[in-house]
C-alpha cells in the first residue's frame, strides 16, 4: 500500500497554560491528535497519523496542521496554521523540519511545530494499481479481501494498522462504516469506544443543542459556537446522520401546469427608421398571436402610442420560451404585405426576469433578418410587462412624459447586455443519438416484415432545433433505434441573443403527424458566461439525456407532454450526442452569407472518445421498507424496478435484441469483448461475465397497515437490486456539481436556522449567520482545492474546462465574500447581510446545475400486474460515490426515504399528493472497480444472501438479499398537541380534521376534532413493539422518519388529505437516563405541505424508547386516562405540554358587513361566536341584519388559560351563525386568526421622548425643503423653550423672486411668469408628480449608491484598499453613473442636484400623489378597528390560496386585545375611565350616521382593452349601497387612457352601505357594456380612522383660488376637536405667530389675503401647521392623511388577480350632522386651448438637384415645400412650385396658415377624428406638436421624388441659423447640445434650418436649407388680425422675386425655347448664323464663279 505518514512530535512557543489538540489533514481527510492536558510552553504530542493513499502522491498537494486550544465546554480556539507543499515529500520521500505556524491575518507567529514526513510508494505487490486512481478488486482468493460484513476494509483503516484482513473484534464498532454524513471527520481520527461517546454525551449541551451535535462538533472540530445549528422548526431539517439522507417534503411537480399570463405592449412611437418617407406599420408579435398598429403615413418617426395585450393560459415553461417579435413594414396594406424595415426579437423569460417583470419606456433597436451587414434599422419605443398570477406590476407614474429620451441610454435590453449586439452563428452539431423507443406498433411491424421479409427498427427519428423563434431540421434516419445524422443546424442570430433556452427535440417521422420522442433544453446561461474572463456559448460534444413519457407505445400516449419537455419526465428516453458553438461574425467580410435563414450542413464524424472513456458503473440497491401502499393497488402482487438509461427495464427497455449482454457503444465491437473474457482465467469469468444485473425485487403481495395504506412485508429480509451498466466516465461534472450542491445545502439549511432564529426571536441570530458564512468560506476554499484536481481527463470538453475555471473563480470570490461579510454581521444588520447570502445560495444552485449530462438518472418504478404504477426518479449525481467525500454524492450509501408519485398529467393536483408508496430505499452507484465498499452505508447486523446458482467462493457477487439478524424493540410515543391554519376541505370553510402518524409498518390515528381549522387534539399516541432493524446505536444515531399525514373525515366516503409533514423522533436508549437536557421532548412547529404549498403547521413532539431486557416497566411512566369523558385517549403528557397562565381576551364587536346569502336565503339574525382554547364568548344578536348589522353590545371579554411561550399560543376562532327560527342555528362563515401576537396590549412605555415631559419641544419643520420653504432650526432639546421660524411662501418674496429672475444666463429658456389665474387644480396635480418621480428617483439613486458603496467597501476589503482611496474610486463610479443617467437633466439645464433645482418650481402648492391604494399607507385603517374576512366553502387547490376572494362571505368588524391578568392598576385609575369598554376607550359609538360621500375621479390608465379594435370606450360608474351613479352618456372614446376629471356626491348611511365600488364600463353601441375592472374602498374604517381620512388636509390654507379650503370645518376647529377628543392640552395661540399643543410649540405666517387682496389676520395657517404635523404630538399623535389622489388597481372577477388598469381618485366624507361643505373642486379635464401656428417659407437654399434636363442634361430641381403639424398629413400644406432651380436656391414668399388645440401642461396637440368611415363617433388623440417641414422635387408624369425633411418638436428645436452659411447639419446631429427654444414661450421666430434625408449607407446627409418664419398666435389673436394662406389676402405676401427660368416648359413652349435658346446659346447661335451666312457665302461664290469665270474670259 502507498501510504503518507506523518509524526507529530512536538509544537513549541505557545502562550498561556492549556490544554492542546491538533489536527492534521491531507487530501481533505482530518486527524485529531490526543489532547496534551495542561502544557505551558511546549506541548509534546509525539504522534504518527498514516494515511493509506491511492493515487501517487502529487508535487502540488498540500499538507495542514492546526494546532488549538482545547475546551471542553466551548469550541477550540485557533493558535495557528501549518501549511506545506509535498513536492519535496514526493521527490525523495523522507522530511523532517521545524517551522512557524501563522495565524488567521497570515502572519508568522513564534509558536512552532516541529514534523517528520515519511511517503513510500509502493513496488507493486500488495494491490493492483490502475487508472492512477482507483483500487480494483484483487483475484486473491485466500480470504484476503473477505468482503464480509465484519471485515475492516482495508481502504478504511485506522491507525492502528490492522492487517486488511483480520476482522476488528469490538474495538470501535461504531466508527466502523460511518458514512458520509454531515460531519465527515467523525468518519476517522480518534480511537475511542463508542461507550465513551455516549458518557460525554451527557455533559450539559452548550446552548441547549442536541448532545449529537456536539458530540459531532467535538469530532469535526467546528472552530465557532456558531455553527452549532438549532433544531429546525421546518420538517427534518439537521441531518446529523450517517446513513440517512433528508427526504424531500414537496410532493408535486408544479411545473407542466398551466396559469394565465397576461403581456401588455404599449408601442409609444418609432425613431430613426431607414427609408425615405415610409408608411410605417409596427407588428407586435408573441408565439403565433399578431397585432398591428395602425399605419402612419409619410413620416419615419411615426407617433403611435397603441396599447396591446395578449392573455395566455400555458404552463411557465411554455410561456417563457414563447418570442416577442416587435418588426416595423413598410406600406403594408389590405392587398400587400409590405416590406419589412426591421425586427427586434426577445423572449418572454427575459421580460419577466426584470425588476417588475416589465420594460418601461425603452428603445427597442431594429435589425434587418435578411440582411445582417446592415446595421440599425431604427428603434422603437415601448412598454412591455408581463404579468403572471398574482404579480401586480407597479407603473412607474404617467404623467406628461417628455419625449426627450436619448435613445442610447434607455435601450430595451436586460442589465449588461451591450447596447451594440453583433450577429453570430450558432452551430448545433447532432451527431448521433441511441436508446430510441419504439413508436410504431408490433403488429405494422410484423406485416411489414412478411412483405419485406427483413426485421426493421421501428422508429424513423429526426432531430429538430429551435431557437429565438426559428427552427432547423436535421435530416430523417429511417428505421434506426441508433440514427446517426452528423449534421449541423445552424442559426444567425444578434449575440448576446435575448432568447434564453434553446430547445432540442428527437421526433419521430411519420405520414400523418410527427411526435416528439424526447425534448432536452440548453439553457445558455448555463453554458456562457458573460464576466471579464468569461466564454461564449459552447457545450460538448456531450450526450445529452432525455426524459419522457413510459417506452411502451401505445397510440395514444396519455403522457406525451412530457415528451414535448412540460413536466418532469418519468422515463429515459434516448440519449443524444450533439455540441454547440458559437461564433461571433465580422460582418464587413465580403463573402459573408447575410441572410439569417436556418442552416443545416453535414459535419464529419466525431471521434469516440471525445466524449470519454466508457467505463462498467454498477448501481445497487436495497429496499429496505416499503410502506405506505396505496390500497388501490393493495391488492395485487406488487414488484420494484429500479432502472439507469436503458439498463434494467426489462418491459420496455432495450431495443436492440444483438446487445442482450450489454448496449454496445459504436466503438466496441463484441469480438473483443468476448475475446477479454475467453482470456481471463476461468473463476474471473464465472465471477464477473456472468454477473447478470438484477433490476428488480421478487412478487409480494401486500399486508394491510390501516385502512387506507398497505405495505410489504420487507421484515428481517430486504430485496436487493443491481445492474451494470456502461456509460462515459464524467464523474468529474457530477462530483463538481455535488460539492457545490453540498455547499449549497448546508447553506440554505444555515439560513433556514437563521430566519427561524429570528422568527422565534431567540438570541444571537447573528452568531449563527457568522457560523454559516464561515462554512460557506471554508466550504469554498474546499471546493477549490478539490475541482483542482485531475485537469486532463479523457472527453473533457471546452465547456468542462471553462466552467471548472468561471466555478472556481466564483467560489474563490463567494469564499472572501463570505469572509467579509462574515466581519460585518452585527446584530442590526443580520436582516441586511441575510438577503446578501441568499444571493449566494442562488448562486451556489445555479452553478451546481451541471449544463452536460453523463450518466442517466435514475428511475424507481412499483410496478404491479406488469404495469407501471408509480416511480420517483433520483438524479445519479445524488448516489454516486467518490473517494472523496465532499464528491460523494449525498444519497451515496445511505438509507433515504422516496415517495413514489403518479406519472404525468395523473399526478396534477390532489392525486399528485397522496403518496403512492413510501420506499426507505439504499442506493450506491460508482464504478464497477470501486465496487468494493458498495455495502458500507447500510445499518449494520446483517448477511449477505447470495443468488442460489453461483458456486461458493464467489464473495464478490452482489447479495440479492440481506437477512437482519440484529433488531431493537422500541415504543414511539407521539405527542400529537394542536394543529393550526390547516387547509378548508369542507364546503363549510372548515374541515374535521384527524392526524394518521406513520412510523415503521405502523399507523395511528388521533381522535376526529369537528368544525375546526386550529385542532387542539392534545393526544398522546403509543407504539408499542416497533421493530427496527440494524445495530442500536446506530439507530440512535440515525432514526428512520416519522410521517404524519391530516386528513378531513367526511361522513361519506373516503377521509380527504390536507396535508403531510414528516419529524424524526429523540431516541433514549435504555441504557440512557430519561431527563434533560433532551428529555422531556420540547414540543415544535412542523410546517405541513400540500402538493407545493403549505397547508398549516403542525405541533408536536416525537420520543423513540428502547425497550430493554425489562421489558415496558424499565420505560418513563405514561400518566393514566385523565379525562374521562373521552375514555382511553391519553392527553399530552405534563413535561411536554406548555406551561399555562391566565390570559383574559377582550372583544370589540362592531359589525357584520357583506353577508352573502346562505342556501339561497339571506341571512338576518347572524351573531359572532369567539373561542380560543375551549373557551370563548357570544356577541349580542343582530336582530335585524338589513336594517342596522352593528352589534348593541360593543365589548365583552372571556378568560382562558394559554401557553406562555407567545409563539406556541393556540388560534383564535371567529364563527358567524344565523340563527333561524326553532331554535336552529347555520354557520355562515368562519375566520380563524392564527397569530394574537398584534393583539397582545402592551402598556406605554411612559419613558420613551414622546413622553418628555419636562419643559415645551420646539418642533422642526424643516421636512419637504421645496414645497414649503422654511428656515432650518436646529432640533433643541425636551427641556428648552426654543423658536422655530417657519415662512411659508409668502406671496411678496416671490413676486421679487420673479422679477429677479427675468432671464437667467446661459440663453436657458425663460420662466414665464405663473399667473394665479391661469394656476388650477391640474396644475396643482402635474406639479404634485413631477415631485412623486423627483422623489422617486432620489429614492432609487440613494438606494444604488449604498449598493455601490457596500460592494465597494466589499472589494476594498478584499483587495485592502484604504478607506479614502476608496473614497476617490466611489466618486468616479458615482460621475459615471451620473453620466449615465441620460441627458435629461442636462437639456432641462438644470444641475443633477436635487437641491437646486427644487426652489424653482416651488410657486404652485401640492397634494400627495401616491402610486398605490391609501389602505397600503395607512395600514388598511385598522388602527382600532379590524376587518376579518370570514371564509366558507372548500379552499381551492391552485397554488398558494390565490382563489380565497371567491370564498369570502362576508366580513366581521372589530378588534381584540389579550393581557395577563392581573392588569396593573393605573390604567384603570385613569380619568374618564369607562369599566365597560375596558382597553376600548374613547371608541366612537356605531350608531347609525348619515354621510356625503364626494368621489373624485381624476383619469384611468392603461385599461384592458375591450373591443375587437385594440380600444375600449370606458366610462365610471359608481356604487354604493342601493345607490348607483352611472355616467354613461360621458363615456370617453376609443381610449385607454381616459381622463374623467369628474367628482360625483352620494349620500349614504354607515353602516349599511359602507362599501363603495369605482367601476370603469366599456361602452357599447350594441349588446351590454362590458365591465372592464373595477376597485371597492371600505369607507367607514377610513370614517372612523385616527388618521382622518375624511377629507385630505392640505399643505397651505387660503380662502379663494384653485387651492380653495374643501373641508367644512376650518384647521383651528379641526385642531380643537382633536386636541378635545386627545384629552391633550391645547390648543394656544400666543402672539409672535405661535402656538402651543401638549407640550409642543409651532410657528407660522398669521396673515391671509382674501380675494379683494386685502389682509386678514388669522390663526388658521398655524393651526394647520400643527395639523399638518400631528405625528409629533405625543402619545395620540399620528400622521394625517393630507390632501392626495391615489391610485387604485382595477381588477376584474373573471381574471383574478391580474390588473386590468389603474384608476386615480379620491374621496371626500362629510358627515351630514356638521355644516354642509362648500361645491366639489373643478377638476374637468383643461380644455385645449385653440392657437394657430403660421409658417412662412421665405426661401430655401443648396437644394440638391435630382431632374437632368431633356435637351441639355444640366441638373436641376423643381423645388416646392410640404408642411404639416398634425400627426398624419391629414392637414399638409405645399407651396406652388420654383420651377428649374439650377442653385437649389428657391423663392416662395408662402405662408401655411396651422389652426391647432394644444394642452399646455401635457404638451400635447388633441386631435378629434373618426377612425374610419364607420366609426360611430370621432375618438381623441393627444400627440407632440411636432411642425414637419419637407421639401420635393415636382414631377409631372411620375411621382415627385422626397429630397429632404426636418422635424420640429415646438417646445424644444434649435435656433435657427441668421443665415444660410450658418445654417448645417449639425444642428439636428448635436441637438442635445444646443440650446432649446419653445414657440410657446417665443411666440415669432425667424431662421434657417437643415433638412435632411438618410443615403444608402444610412448616415444624414444634408438635403437643403430652409429659411422659414414661425409665429405663433392663440385663436382670439388669430380673430383679430387674420392672415391669408399662400400669398393671398389678408395680409399678402409680395411675389417671389424668381429668375426668368423657373417656369414650366410645355405651358409656354416659345418662352421656354426663347429661354433655352437665348439664355444658353446665344453666342453659340450667333457664331452658327455667322459660319452659315459664310458656308453659305462661299457655297454661292463656289457656285456662281465658273459661270463668272467662263463668262469672263469668254465674253466678257
Amino acid at each position: 500500500m502507498m501510504a503518507l505518514m506523518v509524526h507529530l512530535k512536538t509544537v513549541a512557543h505557545l502562550r498561556g497554560k492549556g490544554d492542546r489538540i491538533a489536527k492534521v489533514t491531507f487530501r481533505g481527510l482530518s486527524f485529531y491528535s490526543h489532547v496534551a492536558e495542561n502544557c505551558e510552553a511546549v506541548a509534546h504530542f509525539n504522534e504518527t497519523f498514516r494515511w493509506p493513499i491511492a493515487s501517487r502522491l502529487d508535487g502540488n498537494e498540500m499538507l495542514e496542521i492546526q494546532v488549538y486550544n482545547y475546551s471542553k465546554v466551548f469550541s477550540n480556539r485557533l493558535v495557528g496554521t501549518f501549511c506545506m507543499v509535498l513536492q519535496k515529500v514526493a521527490e525523495e520521500g523522507h522530511l523532517e523540519l521545524t517551522d512557524t505556524l501563522i495565524d488567521d491575518n497570515n502572519t508568522s507567529i513564534k509558536t512552532s511545530v516541529t514534523i517528520e514526513i515519511r511517503y513510500q510508494p509502493m513496488d507493486g505487490t500488495v494491490g493492483v494499481w490502475s487508472d492512477g486512481e482507483f483500487l480494483d478488486v484483487p483475484d486473491d482468493r485466500d480470504g484476503m479481501f473477505a468482503f464480509e460484513t465484519d471485515s475492516l476494509l482495508s481502504g478504511q483503516s485506522h491507525m492502528s494498522g490492522t492487517s486488511p484482513g483480520r476482522s476488528l473484534q469490538g474495538s470501535i464498532p461504531t466508527f466502523r462504516k460511518a458514512g458520509k454524513g454531515v460531519f465527515s471527520a467523525m468518519k476517522l481520527g480518534k480511537i475511542k469506544s463508542s461507550k465513551d461517546d455516549h458518557k460525554k454525551g451527557d455533559e450539559p449541551a452548550v446552548l441547549d443543542m442536541e448532545d449529537l451535535d456536539k458530540k459531532a462538533m467535538r469530532l469535526a472540530g467546528v472552530l465557532d459556537p456558531d455553527t452549532i445549528s438549532l433544531a429546525s422548526v421546518t420538517a427534518v431539517t439537521t441531518n446529523v446522520s450517517n446513513k440517512r439522507s433528508k427526504p424531500d417534503i414537496k410532493m408535486e411537480p408544479s411545473s407542466g401546469r398551466p396559469v394565465d399570463y397576461q403581456i401588455s405592449i404599449t408601442v409609444i412611437e418609432a425613431r430613426q427608421l431607414l427609408g425615405l418617407n415610409m408608411d410605417p406599420v409596427v407588428c407586435v408579435e408573441i408565439g403565433d398571436d399578431k397585432k398591428y398598429t395602425s399605419m402612419k403615413e409619410s413620416t419615419n418617426c411615426p407617433y403611435y402610442n397603441e396599447y396591446f395585450v395578449f392573455d395566455f393560459h400555458v404552463p411557465p415553461d411554455v410561456m417563457f420560451d414563447k418570442i416577442i417579435k416587435l418588426s416595423v413594414i413598410h406600406s403594408k396594406n389590405l392587398l400587400r404585405s409590405g416590406t419589412l424595415v426591421g425586427t427586434f426579437k426577445m423572449d418572454v423569460g427575459t421580460v419577466y426576469s426584470q425588476p417588475e417583470h416589465q420594460f418601461y419606456h425603452k428603445w427597442a433597436i431594429l435589425s434587418d433578418p435578411d440582411d445582417i451587414t446592415a446595421g440599425c434599422k431604427g428603434y422603437i419605443k415601448c412598454d412591455i410587462a408581463v404579468v403572471g398570477k398574482g404579480d401586480n406590476i407597479k407603473t412607474p407614474h404617467k404623467a406628461n412624459e417628455t419625449d426627450e429620451d436619448d435613445i442610447e441610454g434607455n435601450l430595451l435590453l436586460p442589465e449588461g447586455i451591450p447596447a451594440e449586439r453583433q450577429w453570430a452563428r450558432f452551430y448545433v452539431k447532432i451527431y448521433r443519438a441511441e436508446g430510441l423507443p419504439k413508436m410504431n406498433t408490433s403488429i405494422m411491424a410484423n406485416v411489414k416484415k412478411a412483405f419485406i421479409g427483413e426485421n426493421r427498427d421501428l422508429v424513423d427519428p429526426y432531430v429538430q432545433v429551435q431557437f429565438a423563434g426559428q427552427k432547423g431540421k436535421t435530416s430523417v434516419q429511417k428505421s434506426s433505434y441508433e440514427p446517426i445524422w452528423n449534421e449541423q443546424v445552424v442559426f444567425t442570430e444578434l449575440f448576446p441573443p435575448l432568447c434564453k433556452r434553446l430547445k432540442v427535440q428527437i421526433r419521430d417521422s411519420d405520414k400523418v403527424n410527427d411526435v416528439a420522442i424526447g425534448t432536452h433544453f440548453i439553457d445558455l446561461r448555463k453554458i456562457s458566461n458573460d464576466g471579464d474572463k468569461g466564454f461564449l456559448p459552447t457545450l460538448g460534444p456531450a450526450w445529452v439525456n432525455m426524459y419522457g413519457s413510459t417506452r411502451q407505445y401505445t397510440l395514444m400516449d396519455e403522457h406525451q407532454d412530457l415528451n414535448e419537455g412540460l413536466g418532469e419526465g418519468v422515463s429515459f428516453r434516448a440519449r443524444l450526442l450533439l455540441s454547440i458553438a458559437v461564433e461571433i461574425l465580422d460582418t464587413t467580410s465580403p463573402e459573408i452569407i447575410s441572410s439569417t435563414e436556418v442552416q443545416v450542413e453535414s459535419v464529419s464524424n466525431i471521434s469516440e472518445s471525445a466524449t470519454g472513456k466508457i467505463e462498467e458503473f454498477f448501481l445497487f440497491g436495497s429496499f429496505l421498507e416499503a410502506t405506505m401502499i396505496d390500497r388501490k393497488i393493495g391488492d395485487k402482487q406488487i414488484t420494484f424496478e429500479i432502472t439507469i438509461g436503458n439498463y434494467g427495464n426489462q418491459i420496455d427497455g432495450v431495443s436492440k435484441p444483438s446487445s442482450a449482454k450489454k448496449k454496445k457503444k459504436d466503438g466496441e465491437n463484441e469480438e473483443e469483448e468476448s475475446e477479454l473474457i475467453q482470456n481471463s482465467s476461468e473463476d474471473e469469468a464465472d465471477e464477473d461475465g456472468d454477473l447478470v444485473s438484477v433490476s428488480s425485487t421478487p412478487l409480494m403481495k401486500p399486508v394491510i397497515t390501516d385502512r387506507n395504506y398497505f405495505h410489504l412485508p420487507y421484515f428481517e429480509k430486504k430485496p436487493c437490486v443491481y445492474i451494470k451498466s456502461w456509460w462515459q466516465d464524467q464523474r468529474r461534472r457530477l462530483y463538481n456539481s455535488n460539492m457545490m450542491d453540498k455547499i449549497a445545502d448546508k447553506l440554505e439549511e444555515g439560513l433556514n436556522d437563521v430566519q427561524e432564529i429570528i422568527k422565534t426571536e431567540k438570541a444571537f441570530p447573528e452568531r449563527r449567520l457568522r457560523g454559516v458564512l464561515e462554512e460557506l468560506s471554508i466550504g469554498c476554499s474546499r471546493f477549490v482545492t478539490l475541482a483542482n484536481k485531475d485537469v486532463n481527463q479523457a472527453g473533457r470538453t471546452k465547456l468542462d474546462r471553462e466552467r471548472l475555471k468561471s466555478c472556481m473563480r466564483e467560489m474563490d470570490s463567494m469564499g472572501q465574500q463570505a469572509k467579509q461579510i462574515r466581519t460585518q454581521v452585527k446584530k442590526n444588520t443580520v436582516r441586511d447581510k441575510l438577503k446578501l447570502v441568499q444571493n449566494f445560495l442562488q448562486r451556489l444552485r445555479f452553478l451546481a446545475d451541471e449544463p452536460q449530462h453523463s450518466i442517466p438518472e435514475v428511475f424507481v418504478w412499483m410496478m404491479s400486474n406488469n404495469k407501471r404504477i408509480a416511480y420517483a426518479r433520483i438524479p445519479s449525481k445524488d448516489i454516486l460515490y467518490s473517494i472523496v467525500d465532499e464528491e460523494t454524492g449525498k444519497d451515496c450509501g445511505k438509507v433515504k426515504a422516496v415517495f413514489l408519485k403518479l406519472p404525468g398529467k395523473k399526478g396534477f393536483g390532489p392525486a399528485g399528493w397522496t403518496v403512492q408508496a413510501k420506499l426507505e430505499l439504499y442506493l450506491w452507484l460508482g464504478l464497477n472497480k470501486q465496487r468494493k465498499d458498495f455495502l458500507n452505508g447500510l445499518p449494520n447486523g446483517f448477511e449477505e444472501i447470495k443468488a442460489a446458482k453461483m458456486g461458493p467462493g464467489l464473495q464478490s457477487i452482489p447479495p440479492v438479499s440481506l437477512v437482519y439478524n440484529m433488531k431493537q424493540v422500541f415504543q414511539l410515543r407521539a405527542h400529537m398537541y394542536q394543529a393550526r391554519s390547516l387547509f378548508a376541505a369542507d364546503s363549510s370553510g372548515l374541515s374535521d380534521p384527524f392526524a394518521r402518524v406513520f412510523f415503521s409498518t405502523h399507523s395511528q390515528v388521533t381522535e376526529v376534532l369537528s368544525e375546526t381549522l386550529c385542532p387542539t387534539w392534545d393526544q398522546l399516541l403509543v407504539f408499542d413493539d416497533v421493530e427496527l432493524f440494524g445495530e442500536a446505536s446506530e439507530l440512535r444515531d440515525d432514526p428512520p422518519i416519522i410521517v404524519v399525514e391530516i386528513y378531513d373525515q367526511d361522513t361519506v366516503g373516503k377521509a380527504e388529505f390536507i396535508g403531510r409533514t414528516f419529524a424524526k423522533p429523540t431516541i433514549k436508549m435504555c441504557d440512557e437516563h430519561y431527563g434533560p437536557p433532551r428529555f422531556p421532548p420540547q414540543l415544535e412547529y412542523y410546517q405541513v405541505y400540500r402538493g407545493n404549498c403549505t397547508a398549516g403547521e403542525l405541533l408536536a413532539a416525537f420520543e423513540l424508547l428502547q425497550i430493554g431486557q425489562g421489558g415496558r416497566a424499565d420505560l418513563p411512566p405514561i400518566e393514566g386516562q385523565t379525562d374521562s369523558e373521552h375514555g382511553p385517549i391519553l392527553p399530552v403528557p405534563l413535561g411536554i405540554r406548555p406551561v399555562l397562565s391566565r390570559y383574559r381576551i377582550e372583544v370589540l364587536f362592531w359589525g357584520l358587513r357583506d353577508l352573502k346569502r346562505i342556501n339561497l336565503a339571506q341571512v338576518d339574525r347572524p351573531r359572532v361566536d369567539i373561542e380560543c382554547a375551549g373557551r370563548g364568548v357570544q356577541s349580542a344578536l343582530i336582530q335585524n341584519y338589513k336594517k342596522n348589522p352593528n352589534f348593541s353590545t360593543l365589548v365583552k371579554w372571556f378568560e382562558v388559560d394559554l401557553p406562555e411561550n407567545e409563539l406556541l399560543h393556540p388560534p383564535l376562532n371567529i364563527r358567524v351563525v344565523d340563527c333561524r327560527a326553532f331554535g336552529r342555528y347555520i354557520l355562515v362563515g368562519s375566520h380563524a386568526v392564527s397569530s394574537l401576537r398584534r393583539f397582545i396590549y402592551s402598556a406605554p412605555d411612559k419613558t420613551s421622548n414622546n413622553w418628555a415631559t419636562a419643559g415645551d419641544v420646539i418642533v422642526n419643520m424643516d421636512s419637504e425643503p421645496g414645497v414649503r420653504k422654511m428656515d432650518t432650526v436646529v432640533k433643541l432639546d425636551a427641556t428648552s423653550d426654543a423658536v422655530v421660524k417657519v415662512d411659508m411662501t409668502e406671496e411678496e418674496s416671490d413676486k421679487e423672486k420673479k422679477k429677479k429672475k427675468k432671464k437667467k444666463k446661459g440663453g436657458v429658456e425663460e420662466e414665464e411668469e405663473t399667473d394665479e389665474s391661469v394656476l388650477d387644480w391640474w396644475s396643482k396635480y402635474f406639479a404634485s408628480i413631477e415631485t412623486l418621480k423627483e422623489t422617486l428617483r432620489a429614492q432609487e439613486a440613494a438606494q444604488a449608491e449604498a449598493e455601490e458603496r457596500e460592494d465597494l467597501e466589499i472589494a476594498a476589503e478584499a483587495a485592502d484598499i484604504k478607506p479614502d482611496d476608496l473614497l476617490l474610486k466611489g466618486s468616479k463610479i458615482r460621475e459615471k453613473t451620473k453620466e449615465k443617467k441620460s441627458s435629461k437633466d442636462k437639456k432641462k439645464g438644470q444641475a443633477v442636484d436635487g437641491s437646486e433645482k427644487r426652489p424653482v418650481k416651488s410657486k404652485v402648492d401640492e397634494l400627495m400623489v401616491y402610486n398605490k391604494e391609501l389602505e397600503s399607507e395607512y395600514g388598511n385603517f385598522e388602527d382600532w378597528l379590524h376587518t376579518f374576512n370570514l371564509y366558507r366553502g372548500k379552499a381551492g387547490d391552485d397554488d398558494e390560496h390565490a382563489l380565497d376572494d371567491d370564498r369570502i362571505v362576508g366580513r366581521f368588524k372589530g378588534s381584540l386585545c389579550m393581557y395577563k391578568l392581573p392588569l396593573s392598576e393605573e390604567i384603570t385609575r385613569e380619568a374618564g375611565y369607562d369599566p365597560n369598554m375596558g382597553m376600548f376607550q374613547s371608541i366612537p359609538h356605531n350608531d347609525p350616521i348619515n354621510v356625503l360621500v364626494r368621489v373624485y375621479v381624476v383619469r384611468a390608465t392603461d385599461l384592458h382593452p375591450a373591443d375587437i379594435n385594440g380600444k375600449a370606450d370606458p366610462y365610471i360608474v359608481i356604487k354604493l349601497g342601493k345607490s348607483e351613479v352611472k355616467d354613461k352618456e360621458n363615456y370617453i372614446s376609443k381610449q385607454l387612457n381616459p381622463v374623467f376629471g369628474k367628482s360625483f356626491d352620494i349620500e349614504a348611511t354607515f353602516p349599511m352601505e359602507s362599501m363603495l365600488t369605482v367601476s370603469v364600463y366599456d361602452w357599447d353601441l350594441v349588446g351590454t357594456d362590458d365591465l372592464i375592472g373595477e376597485t371597492k374602498i371600505d369607507l367607514e374604517n377610513r370614517f372612523y380612522s385616527k388618521y382622518r381620512a375624511t377629507c385630505g388636509i392640505s399643505s397651505n390654507y387660503s380662502v379663494h383660488g384653485y387651492n380653495v379650503w374643501r373641508d367644512p370645518m376650518k384647521p383651528s376647529q379641526i385642531l380643537t376637536r382633536l386636541c378635545k377628543d386627545g384629552k391633550i392640552d391645547g390648543p394656544h395661540y400666543g402672539p409672535g405667530g405661535k402656538v402651543k399643543v401638549a407640550n409642543r410649540i409651532f410657528m407660522g405666517p398669521t396673515e391671509i389675503e382674501d380675494e379683494n387682496g386685502l389682509k386678514k389676520q388669522t390663526e388658521e395657517h398655524l393651526a394647520l401647521t400643527v395639523l399638518n404635523h400631528w405625528e409629533e404630538i405625543p402619545r395620540v399623535g399620528c400622521k394625517l392623511v393630507p390632501e392626495h389622489v391615489e391610485t387604485r388597481p382595477l381588477l376584474n372577477v373573471d381574471k383574478p388577480g391580474i390588473e386590468q388598469g389603474r384608476i386615480e381618485m379620491w374621496v371626500d366624507m362629510f358627515p351630514m350632522d356638521m355644516p354642509a361643505p362648500g361645491p366639489a373642486i373643478d377638476i374637468s379635464p383643461r380644455k385645449p386651448k385653440r392657437y394657430e401656428l403660421r409658417v412662412i417659407i421665405w426661401n430655401t437654399d443648396e437644394v440638391i438637384l435630382e431632374d437632368d434636363d431633356y435637351f441639355t442634361g444640366e441638373k436641376s430641381s423643381d423645388i416646392f415645400v410640404r408642411g404639416w403639424l398634425k400627426g398624419q398629413q391629414e392637414d399638409k400644406q405645399d407651396t406652388d412650385v420654383h420651377y428649374h432651380s439650377l442653385t437649389g436656391e428657391g423663392n416662395f414668399n408662402w405662408r401655411f396658415v396651422f389652426p391647432f388645440d394644444y394642452l399646455m401642461a401635457e404638451e400635447k396637440i388633441v386631435i378629434s377624428k373618426k377612425e374610419s368611415m364607420f366609426s360611430w363617433d370621432e375618438t381623441e388623440y393627444k400627440i407632440p406638436p411636432r411642425l414637419t417641414l419637407q421639401v420635393w422635387d415636382a414631377d409631372h408624369f411620375s411621382a415627385d421624388d422626397f429630397l429632404g425633411a426636418i422635424e420640429l418638436d415646438l417646445n424644444r428645436f434649435p435656433r435657427g441659423a441668421k443665415t444660410a452659411k450658418q445654417c448645417s447639419i449639425d444642428m439636428i446631429r448635436n441637438e442635445q447640445e444646443l440650446p432649446t427654444i419653445s414657440i410657446f414661450k417665443q411666440k415669432r421666430v425667424k431662421g434657417w434650418w437643415p433638412f435632411v434625408a438618410r443615403d444608402e449607407n444610412d448616415e444624414m446627409e444634408l438635403t437643403g436649407k430652409v429659411e422659414a418664419e414661425l409665429h405663433l398666435v392663440t385663436a382670439e389673436e388669430a380673430e383679430k388680425s387674420p392672415v391669408g394662406l399662400g400669398r393671398n389676402e389678408p395680409d399678402p405676401l409680395e411675389k417671389p422675386n424668381r429668375p426668368d427660368t423657373t417656369f414650366l416648359w410645355f405651358l409656354s413652349p416659345l418662352k421656354a425655347i426663347r429661354y433655352l435658346v437665348c439664355n444658353r446659346y446665344k453666342w453659340l447661335i450667333i457664331k452658327i448664323v455667322l459660319a452659315l451666312l459664310l458656308l453659305i457665302m462661299l457655297g454661292l461664290f463656289l457656285y456662281s464663279m465658273p459661270g463668272y469665270l467662263v463668262k469672263k474670259l469668254l465674253g466678257a
